[in-house]
């Protein structure tokens, strides 16, 4: 794997709603739109009118210091938070009053920042729980291991395998996941998100832990994933060199509130996004 990734970006430009999205996203339907999205805890605003649009097969970066409210927007996506304020629709669909459950069987899955894999179950068995959401047989069935159960079974293990063949992982599908190294398990934990056939894929700090050609590699495999399944993939990285290389549009979240929206290039050259993450600098300072 190389040590410098290159890849092509779509030109970002602008959607009807005032928001930029890659050009091969245009005419089609939004994979996110966040309109004034907020929430508060006991008064506290955790995160303050947050909008953002993500184009239909777009590789987003949401960006900031520690505690500036990335997570919690991710929590907010998810519906682990119900929002306090504002609309989250996905795919055009708003998601308001659902559960965790139904926004992810609606298409959205992430992955965390802390791994949580089921350490004692098989490979195979994990990215199996991913596919529960699309089991098609009844527990009567199940029990009494009726055909339609081992139909259905058969063909899980062939999803299931054929998604662990992303990460080249298949001969792996019978260890036990907890047994695996570091940067497998967060490979395996993608892969399990995948299961669920999601339009937006977000992954929380992937590259946590890798070292530079494991990195390398999984910015490959996540433009990878966004050209197999024509998806939408939102990432909250601190690895800048990750985010500058692969996020086509990137948000900068600072206090739970967006300073600044817009490509790579327009990023590192923004001076609130610069003094969020450097502090002011005094003009006067050689």
């Amino acid at each position: 794997m190389p040590s410098k990734f290159e890849f092509n970006k779509g030109k970002m430009v602008p959607y009807p709603s005032g928001a930029i999205v890659p050009d091969r996203d245009l005419g089609q339907r939004p994979a996110l739109e966040c309109i004034h999205l907020g929430i508060e805890f006991g008064g506290l605003k955790a995160v303050d009118d947050f909008s953002l649009t993500i184009g239909k097969t777009e590789i987003a970066g949401l960006i900031g210091p520690n505690g500036a409210g990335k997570t919690t927007v991710f929590n907010l996506l998810t519906k682990v938070y119900q929002p306090t304020h504002g609309t989250i629709l996905l795919d055009g669909e708003d998601t308001s009053g659902k559960s965790v459950y139904q926004v992810n069987r609606m298409g959205i899955a992430r992955t965390f920042q802390n791994i949580r894999l089921f350490n004692t179950m098989t490979v195979e068995d994990n990215v199996k729980v991913g596919l529960h959401n699309q089991e098609r047989y009844s527990g009567f069935e199940g029990v009494l291991r009726l055909p339609t159960y081992w139909k259905h079974e058969k063909a899980a293990h062939e999803r299931a395998m054929e998604l662990l063949s992303i990460f080249d992982m298949e001969h792996l599908a019978n260890e036990q996941a907890g047994s695996l190294p570091y940067g497998a398990q967060r490979r395996l934990e993608i892969v399990r998100a995948l299961a669920t056939n999601p339009k937006l894929l977000l992954l929380d700090e992937p590259a946590a832990g890798m070292n530079p050609s494991e990195t390398a590699e999984l910015m490959a495999n996540i433009v990878k994933i966004r050209d197999t399944f024509g998806i939408a993939i939102m990432l909250i990285e601190h690895d800048m060199s990750l985010v500058m290389n692969i996020c086509e549009g990137i948000c900068v979240l600072n206090f739970g509130k967006v300073i600044a929206k817009g490509t790579a290039e327009e990023i590192q050259n923004n001076d609130a996004v610069i003094e969020a993450y450097l502090g002011k600098q005094d003009k006067g300072e050689n």
